[in-house]
Protein backbone atom coordinates (compact mmCIF):
# COMPACT_ATOMS: atom_id res chain seq x y z
CA UNK A 1 0.00 0.00 0.00
CA UNK A 2 1.10 3.50 -0.74
CA UNK A 3 1.41 6.47 1.37
CA UNK A 4 0.06 10.10 2.03
CA UNK A 5 0.04 13.32 3.98
CA UNK A 6 -1.78 16.35 3.75
CA UNK A 7 -0.32 19.29 5.51
CA UNK A 8 -0.72 23.22 5.63
CA UNK A 9 1.68 25.78 6.46
CA UNK A 10 1.87 27.55 9.75
CA UNK A 11 0.62 30.77 7.77
CA UNK A 12 -2.29 29.21 6.37
CA UNK A 13 -0.67 30.19 2.45
CA UNK A 14 -0.73 27.00 1.13
CA UNK A 15 -1.25 23.22 1.52
CA UNK A 16 0.90 20.55 0.29
CA UNK A 17 -0.06 16.67 -0.78
CA UNK A 18 2.91 14.41 -0.89
CA UNK A 19 3.23 11.20 -1.50
CA UNK A 20 4.99 7.78 -1.73
CA UNK A 21 3.67 5.43 -4.53
CA UNK A 22 5.85 3.00 -5.51
CA UNK A 23 3.93 0.01 -4.25
CA UNK A 24 1.04 1.20 -5.99
CA UNK A 25 2.89 1.75 -9.76
CA UNK A 26 4.29 -1.35 -9.34
CA UNK A 27 1.38 -3.25 -9.06
CA UNK A 28 0.05 -1.41 -12.52
CA UNK A 29 3.09 -2.02 -14.24
CA UNK A 30 2.67 -5.48 -13.89
CA UNK A 31 -0.76 -6.06 -14.00
CA UNK A 32 -0.41 -4.30 -17.22
CA UNK A 33 3.14 -5.25 -18.27
CA UNK A 34 4.62 -1.87 -19.08
CA UNK A 35 7.61 -0.98 -21.27
CA UNK A 36 9.68 1.97 -18.98
CA UNK A 37 8.58 4.47 -21.00
CA UNK A 38 4.57 3.39 -20.63
CA UNK A 39 5.53 2.73 -16.70
CA UNK A 40 6.13 6.35 -16.09
CA UNK A 41 3.44 7.53 -17.97
CA UNK A 42 0.64 5.70 -16.12
CA UNK A 43 2.69 5.86 -13.09
CA UNK A 44 3.08 9.49 -12.86
CA UNK A 45 -0.73 9.86 -13.85
CA UNK A 46 -1.72 6.89 -10.96
CA UNK A 47 0.11 9.39 -8.47
CA UNK A 48 -1.38 12.33 -9.35
CA UNK A 49 -5.15 11.25 -9.57
CA UNK A 50 -4.47 9.49 -5.88
CA UNK A 51 -3.04 12.69 -4.74
CA UNK A 52 -6.11 14.64 -6.35
CA UNK A 53 -8.72 12.20 -4.77
CA UNK A 54 -7.74 11.81 -1.05
CA UNK A 55 -7.61 16.35 -1.48
CA UNK A 56 -11.41 15.88 -2.23
CA UNK A 57 -14.44 16.24 0.48
CA UNK A 58 -15.87 12.46 0.51
CA UNK A 59 -14.74 9.54 0.65
CA UNK A 60 -16.94 8.83 -2.28
CA UNK A 61 -16.49 11.23 -4.44
CA UNK A 62 -14.65 10.53 -7.59
CA UNK A 63 -12.51 12.08 -10.08
CA UNK A 64 -11.18 10.61 -14.17
CA UNK A 65 -7.93 11.97 -15.26
CA UNK A 66 -7.56 11.41 -18.79
CA UNK A 67 -4.82 12.10 -21.14
CA UNK A 68 -5.47 11.43 -24.99
CA UNK A 69 -2.85 12.43 -27.83
CA UNK A 70 -2.11 11.23 -31.09
CA UNK A 71 1.50 9.70 -30.29
CA UNK A 72 1.82 6.18 -29.99
CA UNK A 73 0.67 5.62 -26.00
CA UNK A 74 -2.76 7.29 -27.30
CA UNK A 75 -4.06 7.41 -23.48
CA UNK A 76 -3.38 7.17 -19.90
CA UNK A 77 -6.08 7.54 -17.47
CA UNK A 78 -6.78 7.16 -13.90
CA UNK A 79 -10.00 7.14 -12.08
CA UNK A 80 -9.52 7.61 -8.40
CA UNK A 81 -12.03 8.60 -5.27
CA UNK A 82 -11.89 10.59 -2.00
CA UNK A 83 -10.91 7.23 -0.01
CA UNK A 84 -7.82 6.61 -1.45
CA UNK A 85 -8.79 4.07 -4.29
CA UNK A 86 -7.24 4.57 -7.24
CA UNK A 87 -7.28 2.37 -10.81
CA UNK A 88 -6.34 3.35 -14.06
CA UNK A 89 -4.66 2.04 -17.79
CA UNK A 90 -2.70 2.87 -20.67
CA UNK A 91 -4.21 2.35 -23.80
CA UNK A 92 -1.01 1.06 -25.19
CA UNK A 93 1.14 -0.31 -22.56
CA UNK A 94 4.07 -1.54 -25.20
CA UNK A 95 5.00 1.97 -26.23
CA UNK A 96 8.59 2.29 -26.44
CA UNK A 97 10.88 5.67 -27.38
CA UNK A 98 14.53 6.70 -27.51
CA UNK A 99 15.33 8.64 -24.50
CA UNK A 100 15.13 12.22 -24.35
CA UNK A 101 18.03 14.66 -24.91
CA UNK A 102 18.55 14.94 -21.33
CA UNK A 103 18.70 10.74 -21.06
CA UNK A 104 15.14 10.77 -19.67
CA UNK A 105 11.93 8.36 -20.49
CA UNK A 106 9.76 10.38 -23.68
CA UNK A 107 6.41 10.76 -21.94
CA UNK A 108 5.44 13.48 -23.95
CA UNK A 109 6.58 11.79 -26.89
CA UNK A 110 4.27 8.85 -26.20
CA UNK A 111 1.30 11.41 -25.72
CA UNK A 112 2.33 14.35 -28.08
CA UNK A 113 -0.51 16.44 -29.37
CA UNK A 114 -3.49 15.97 -27.12
CA UNK A 115 -5.62 17.08 -24.55
CA UNK A 116 -6.11 16.69 -20.28
CA UNK A 117 -9.76 16.38 -19.09
CA UNK A 118 -10.50 16.14 -15.45
CA UNK A 119 -13.96 15.03 -14.66
CA UNK A 120 -14.78 15.58 -10.93
CA UNK A 121 -17.81 13.15 -9.32
CA UNK A 122 -19.06 15.13 -6.43
CA UNK A 123 -22.59 13.69 -5.65
CA UNK A 124 -24.28 16.65 -7.68
CA UNK A 125 -26.31 16.27 -10.53
CA UNK A 126 -24.01 17.31 -12.96
CA UNK A 127 -19.99 16.13 -12.89
CA UNK A 128 -17.80 19.12 -13.19
CA UNK A 129 -15.70 18.14 -16.23
CA UNK A 130 -12.15 20.70 -16.88
CA UNK A 131 -9.90 20.53 -20.40
CA UNK A 132 -7.00 21.80 -21.81
CA UNK A 133 -5.03 21.28 -24.26
CA UNK A 134 -1.43 19.59 -23.43
CA UNK A 135 1.49 21.94 -22.71
CA UNK A 136 4.14 19.41 -23.41
CA UNK A 137 2.26 15.60 -22.60
CA UNK A 138 4.84 15.13 -19.22
CA UNK A 139 1.76 14.88 -16.96
CA UNK A 140 3.47 17.39 -14.14
CA UNK A 141 3.64 20.54 -16.44
CA UNK A 142 0.17 19.85 -17.98
CA UNK A 143 -1.50 18.89 -14.50
CA UNK A 144 0.17 22.25 -13.12
CA UNK A 145 -1.52 24.11 -16.20
CA UNK A 146 -5.02 22.66 -15.28
CA UNK A 147 -5.16 23.58 -12.20
CA UNK A 148 -4.22 27.37 -13.17
CA UNK A 149 -6.16 27.58 -16.53
CA UNK A 150 -9.65 25.35 -15.68
CA UNK A 151 -9.50 25.80 -11.76
CA UNK A 152 -7.85 28.94 -11.22
CA UNK A 153 -5.76 27.74 -8.72
CA UNK A 154 -2.11 28.43 -8.34
CA UNK A 155 -0.04 25.27 -8.06
CA UNK A 156 2.64 23.15 -8.26
CA UNK A 157 2.96 19.66 -9.02
CA UNK A 158 5.54 17.25 -9.10
CA UNK A 159 5.41 13.67 -10.14
CA UNK A 160 8.02 10.89 -10.69
CA UNK A 161 8.28 7.20 -11.32
CA UNK A 162 12.41 5.72 -11.37
CA UNK A 163 12.27 2.35 -13.35
CA UNK A 164 15.25 0.41 -13.18
CA UNK A 165 17.57 -1.62 -15.59
CA UNK A 166 15.89 -4.57 -15.09
CA UNK A 167 12.44 -2.69 -15.38
CA UNK A 168 11.47 -2.62 -12.28
CA UNK A 169 9.67 0.20 -10.48
CA UNK A 170 12.45 1.65 -7.61
CA UNK A 171 10.61 5.01 -6.80
CA UNK A 172 7.64 6.40 -7.55
CA UNK A 173 5.99 9.90 -6.01
CA UNK A 174 4.68 13.14 -6.23
CA UNK A 175 3.86 16.11 -4.55
CA UNK A 176 1.23 18.81 -5.03
CA UNK A 177 1.32 22.65 -3.77
CA UNK A 178 -1.69 24.60 -3.77
CA UNK A 179 -1.92 28.36 -2.96
CA UNK A 180 -4.96 29.31 -0.68
CA UNK A 181 -6.83 32.37 -0.51
CA UNK A 182 -5.53 34.57 1.42
CA UNK A 183 -1.66 33.41 1.02
CA UNK A 184 0.96 35.52 2.00
CA UNK A 185 2.97 37.65 -0.70
CA UNK A 186 6.35 35.96 1.21
CA UNK A 187 4.99 32.45 1.05
CA UNK A 188 4.93 32.59 -3.02
CA UNK A 189 8.31 33.92 -3.17
CA UNK A 190 9.64 31.35 -0.65
CA UNK A 191 7.87 28.65 -2.58
CA UNK A 192 9.09 29.99 -5.67
CA UNK A 193 12.99 29.35 -4.61
CA UNK A 194 12.01 25.81 -2.65
CA UNK A 195 10.87 24.56 -5.90
CA UNK A 196 13.79 26.02 -7.85
CA UNK A 197 16.50 23.66 -5.56
CA UNK A 198 14.14 20.90 -5.52
CA UNK A 199 15.73 17.71 -7.03
CA UNK A 200 13.78 15.09 -8.79
CA UNK A 201 11.19 13.73 -6.74
CA UNK A 202 12.13 10.10 -7.21
CA UNK A 203 15.88 11.25 -6.17
CA UNK A 204 14.34 12.15 -2.78
CA UNK A 205 11.70 9.04 -2.37
CA UNK A 206 15.00 6.94 -3.03
CA UNK A 207 17.41 8.75 -0.80
CA UNK A 208 14.79 8.44 2.22
CA UNK A 209 14.07 4.77 1.50
CA UNK A 210 17.57 3.90 1.28
CA UNK A 211 18.46 5.77 4.40
CA UNK A 212 15.27 4.92 6.80
CA UNK A 213 15.57 0.98 6.03
CA UNK A 214 12.88 -0.04 8.57
CA UNK A 215 11.04 2.90 8.81
CA UNK A 216 7.31 2.81 8.13
CA UNK A 217 5.87 3.96 5.19
CA UNK A 218 3.65 6.60 6.87
CA UNK A 219 7.22 7.85 8.28
CA UNK A 220 8.90 7.59 4.52
CA UNK A 221 6.32 10.29 3.51
CA UNK A 222 7.15 12.42 6.94
CA UNK A 223 10.56 12.35 6.18
CA UNK A 224 10.33 13.24 2.30
CA UNK A 225 8.71 15.95 3.05
CA UNK A 226 10.51 17.22 5.71
CA UNK A 227 13.23 17.05 3.37
CA UNK A 228 11.82 19.36 0.87
CA UNK A 229 10.36 21.88 2.98
CA UNK A 230 13.46 22.39 5.38
CA UNK A 231 14.62 25.33 4.10
CA UNK A 232 11.34 27.26 3.83
CA UNK A 233 11.51 30.16 6.58
CA UNK A 234 9.37 29.38 9.74
CA UNK A 235 6.42 30.90 8.91
CA UNK A 236 5.84 28.81 6.18
CA UNK A 237 7.10 25.68 7.58
CA UNK A 238 4.39 22.82 7.78
CA UNK A 239 2.44 21.07 10.08
CA UNK A 240 0.43 17.61 8.99
CA UNK A 241 -3.56 17.64 8.88
CA UNK A 242 -3.72 13.87 8.32
CA UNK A 243 -1.95 11.18 6.97
CA UNK A 244 -3.62 8.69 3.97
CA UNK A 245 -3.63 5.46 2.39
CA UNK A 246 -3.31 5.20 -1.68
CA UNK A 247 -4.17 1.72 -3.23
CA UNK A 248 -4.83 -0.03 -6.37
CA UNK A 249 -8.74 -1.12 -6.54
CA UNK A 250 -10.25 -2.25 -9.44
CA UNK A 251 -14.48 -1.83 -8.62
CA UNK A 252 -15.03 -3.80 -11.80
CA UNK A 253 -17.82 -6.76 -11.79
CA UNK A 254 -19.94 -8.76 -13.49
CA UNK A 255 -22.99 -6.46 -13.31
CA UNK A 256 -21.07 -3.91 -14.55
CA UNK A 257 -20.01 -5.72 -17.37
CA UNK A 258 -23.71 -6.92 -17.93
CA UNK A 259 -24.51 -2.95 -17.79
CA UNK A 260 -21.70 -2.45 -20.54
CA UNK A 261 -23.00 -5.08 -22.94
CA UNK A 262 -26.73 -3.17 -22.37
CA UNK A 263 -25.29 -0.46 -23.90
CA UNK A 264 -24.24 -1.59 -27.40
CA UNK A 265 -27.84 -1.98 -28.72
CA UNK A 266 -30.23 -4.69 -29.72
CA UNK A 267 -28.60 -4.93 -33.42
CA UNK A 268 -24.87 -5.67 -32.35
CA UNK A 269 -25.98 -7.60 -29.45
CA UNK A 270 -28.20 -9.89 -31.89
CA UNK A 271 -25.00 -9.93 -34.33
CA UNK A 272 -22.89 -11.54 -31.41
CA UNK A 273 -25.48 -14.14 -30.52
CA UNK A 274 -26.14 -15.47 -34.37
CA UNK A 275 -22.46 -15.22 -35.25
CA UNK A 276 -20.54 -16.39 -31.91
CA UNK A 277 -23.00 -17.46 -29.32
CA UNK A 278 -20.67 -16.30 -26.75
CA UNK A 279 -18.79 -13.21 -25.87
CA UNK A 280 -15.62 -12.12 -23.98
CA UNK A 281 -15.12 -9.14 -22.21
CA UNK A 282 -12.18 -7.91 -20.44
CA UNK A 283 -11.95 -5.05 -17.88
CA UNK A 284 -9.81 -2.80 -19.44
CA UNK A 285 -8.23 -1.46 -15.52
CA UNK A 286 -7.26 -4.79 -14.46
CA UNK A 287 -7.19 -7.15 -17.42
CA UNK A 288 -9.84 -9.33 -15.39
CA UNK A 289 -11.92 -11.40 -18.14
CA UNK A 290 -15.67 -12.05 -18.10
CA UNK A 291 -17.74 -14.49 -19.98
CA UNK A 292 -21.03 -14.93 -21.16
CA UNK A 293 -22.56 -17.81 -22.72
CA UNK A 294 -25.74 -17.54 -25.30
CA UNK A 295 -28.14 -17.86 -22.62
CA UNK A 296 -26.74 -15.41 -20.67
CA UNK A 297 -26.85 -12.48 -23.48
CA UNK A 298 -30.35 -13.71 -24.53
CA UNK A 299 -31.59 -12.89 -21.47
CA UNK A 300 -29.39 -9.34 -21.59
CA UNK A 301 -31.31 -9.14 -25.08
CA UNK A 302 -34.35 -9.57 -23.80
CA UNK A 303 -34.06 -6.45 -20.76
CA UNK A 304 -32.62 -4.55 -23.99
CA UNK A 305 -35.72 -5.07 -25.60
Amino acid sequence: MSKALIAIDRSGSFRVCAAITTDLVREAAQIHGTTPTASAGLGRVLTAAGMMGILMKEPDNKLTVNFKGDGPAKQYLATAYGDGRVKGYVANPYVDLPLTAEGKLDVGGSLGIGELSVIRDLGMKEPYMGTIALVNGEIAEDLTAYFFISEQQNTSVALGVRVERDLSIGAAGGMIIQMLPDAQEGAVDALEEMIGRMEPITTTISRVTSEGKGMTEEALVRRMTEEIFAGMPEDYQIRILEERDIQWSCDCSRQRIEQALMTIGVRDLEEIIEEDGQAELQCQFCLKKYQFNKEELQAILEVIK
